[in-house]
């Protein structure tokens, strides 16, 4: 921690990051609260914790997630906004049209929502399975809007796709795996009729990051060229090849460095208009996903960052296509590409509350009559530490001729030193258990002196090793009302990070280092990695909890896959989540409220009967009235819990 007593707002937006990734949709306020703007830099803004207090008024309780419908709509015009420019300044003669990857979220009203406000670009959808055909079919009616069929295809998954074409639709099936070819001739056979076409090419292009090994000649999906050729020739063979209209390749989600998409890109439309000579009449180019989000603010190519804007990817689409397609007189063909992440990543904030802090007493334990050699020798050692003058030059020497830092370091060893003779005394029988604890105590607090002695020293100065792992040594774990396998599971699965931090008390300085830990019993269930200038930490700058007052943390951009990936561990459901959208001439309205998984909702997920558990208990409160070790008050009081507790949330309750 810096050495100043003062701390603005500013401090707080430099220490988290705030003003690096939450712009254009986050920042502080003069109170100390994060505020969010759902419109960007288009006006509008909402007090988070406000709006928190006032949807607890609502009976929503925490941990809450919050989505904001005006950035997800904000996300969408900014992803057309820059082809648009892209496709102006390059002269490009095509056009942009997206589609949403159905995967990266679920859930009814965000895919409801991303389809109504992208009707005026004719918005799509991805589909990578038959429930997520089911859901784009019902919801895409818009006849130009695309219908991207990806993921493994058996019979019947083809057939709906070319029945749903004679519904309007405009359903492309992209041949991701060799075998699919004769399923989509004999299907189309069968019907008299195929749908739009479309082949996966895999590429050799390399990518890097957490996904870099999912592209190339061992990836999951995509032909490789020779079965590309085999392809055309056989859809050519029995006529369909008029309906092969897209080519498809992807390099991974989160593409942190632009120069692997620019190989990509140009090897992709080489293939293109190799196809179109071929005589396939296309008409469409497939990106794929992986336009990367900063989730740290740092604009680098590391795993939690981007070396490009938005703006930049649509640039090199743009352009890299156009230079392909030029030499060979070709048509340049509708660009699609299926952006997930940085669609929907911004537009949800998950708030959680904490239950309580664990740590090291910060109280000198009082000295007791007839006090043990080792305890007094603590004692003093302690005594030492605070004795030492900071003040004037940190490397200035004291009366004995060493410096501050050497003195310091020197109480430190004698500090370790006397905590080890006091543990192998107990070992010994020498010490008893509130002695050890007295000795513990005391080394800790020694510890404490000498992390706020090192905050006074000048800037520059040479500490040693050991000392600069003292505030780390006295870091706290805060205990986190929420399942991190719920809400946050790639934090778990692949180290995602995400943004972390109090979404209040911002205009004051953080005094404690910690970590988070949830409710699971499972010693993975903690948040210990934190965005730091394009570097991890293991700790967060955080506030001492204050008795009887909330501490409220947010996790930022979780809005693609957390939701649609957690699982039940330990039978912690869904959390409440709430829509929300700025209302005409200010202030919100809610559009959604979607309740949360209660306990007799996941347990007869993993198949329990709700109304059979509640029996067996009444009838073993029977048997215990019968032997009188239970009172009936109390057996009705133990039943109306076990009642009530069913109808609940799975989280603690405040």
């Amino acid at each position: 921690m810096a050495a100043a007593t003062s701390w603005s707002i500013a401090d707080s937006s430099a220490l988290y990051g705030l003003e690096r990734w939450g712009e254009p949709y986050f920042s502080m306020n003069a109170r100390g609260h994060v505020i969010v703007q759902p419109r960007g830099d288009r006006g509008g803004s909402l007090d988070l914790v406000d709006l928190v207090r006032e949807l607890q008024g609502r009976d929503l309780t925490l941990p809450l997630l919050i989505r904001f419908d005006d950035i997800l709509e904000d996300r969408l015009e900014r992803l057309h906004g820059a082809f648009e420019r892209a496709i102006a300044q390059y002269g490009y003669d095509g056009r942009y049209q997206g589609v949403f990857p159905v995967k990266c979220n679920q859930q009814r009203h965000v895919v409801e929502q991303l389809v109504e406000s992208g009707h005026r670009w004719h918005f799509g959808l991805e589909a990578g399975s038959k429930a997520e055909l089911l859901i784009a079919l019902s919801l895409l009616d818009d006849p130009d809007a695309l219908l991207i069929c990806n993921g493994y295809k058996d019979r019947r998954y083809i057939e709906t796709a070319i029945l749903a074409r004679r519904l309007g639709r405009q359903p492309v099936v992209v041949i991701e795996q060799a075998d699919e070819v004769e399923r989509i001739i004999a299907a189309s056979g069968a019907l008299g009729g195929a749908p739009f076409i479309g082949i996966r090419a895999k590429l050799s292009a390399r990518s890097t990051g957490r996904w870099g090994s999912s592209v190339g000649e061992r990836a999951k999906f995509g032909l490789s060229i020779p079965d590309v050729l085999t392809t055309v020739e056989r859809l050519r063979e029995v006529g369909l090849l008029d309906d092969l209209r897209l080519l498809h390749f992807h390099i991974g989600s989160q593409i942190n460095d632009i120069a692997v998409l620019k190989d990509a890109l140009q090897e992709a439309g080489q293939i293109y208009a190799e196809l179109t000579r071929l005589g396939a009449p296309m008409g469409f180019l497939d990106v794929g996903g992986g336009l990367g989000i900063d989730y740290d603010g740092s604009r680098t190519a590391t795993a939690a960052s981007t070396n490009y804007s938005l703006q930049n990817y649509a640039n090199d689409v743009v352009a890299t296509i156009r230079e392909c397609c030029e030499p060979h007189g070709i048509r340049p063909p509708t660009l699609v590409s299926e952006s997930g992440r940085a669609l929907a990543s911004h537009f949800s904030v998950l708030v959680f509350d904490v239950l309580g802090a664990g740590g090291h007493t910060e109280s000198l334990p009082p000295p007791a009559e007839g006090e043990a050699l080792i305890l007094r020798n603590l004692r003093d050692t302690h005594a030492v530490i605070s004795a030492i003058a900071v003040g004037g030059s940190p490397e200035g020497e004291g009366g004995d001729g060493r410096s501050v830092v050497e003195r310091l370091q020197e109480a430190w060893n004698d500090a370790l030193k006397f905590k080890e003779d006091a543990l192998n005394a107990f070992r010994l029988g020498y010490l008893s258990l509130p002695e050890r604890a007295t000795a513990e105590r005391l080394t800790w607090v020694s510890c404490q002196a000498i992390a706020r002695q090192l905050e006074g020293l000048a800037t520059g100065t040479v500490i040693p090793q050991e000392l600069q792992a003292l505030p780390a040594a006295l870091a706290g774990t805060y205990y986190a009302n929420l399942s991190v396998f719920r809400s946050a599971p790639d934090t778990w699965a692949i180290d995602q990070l995400f943004p972390v931090l109090p979404i209040h008390r911002l205009d004051e300085r953080p005094t404690r280092l910690g970590s988070f830990a949830d409710l699971t019993c499972d010693s993975d269930g903690k948040i210990a990695r934190f965005i730091d200038r394009g570097q991890v930490k293991p700790l967060l700058e955080l506030h001492s909890l204050r008795p009887g007052e909330p501490y409220w943390i947010g996790l930022f951009l979780g809005g693609a896959y957390q939701e649609v990936m957690g699982n039940l561990h330990n039978l912690f459901g869904s959390t409440n989540a709430v829509h929300i959208r700025l209302a005409a001439g200010g202030g919100y309205r809610v559009d959604h409220v979607v309740r949360g998984n209660t306990n007799a909702e996941v347990l007869e997920a993993m198949e329990h009967d709700p109304d059979l558990l509640l029996e067996r208990l009444r009838l073993a409160s029977e048997q215990a009235i019968g032997r009188g070790d239970l009172a009936i008050s109390d057996a009705r009081r133990l039943m109306a819990h076990l009642r009530a507790s069913l109808e609940q949330t799975t989280y603690l309750e405040a």
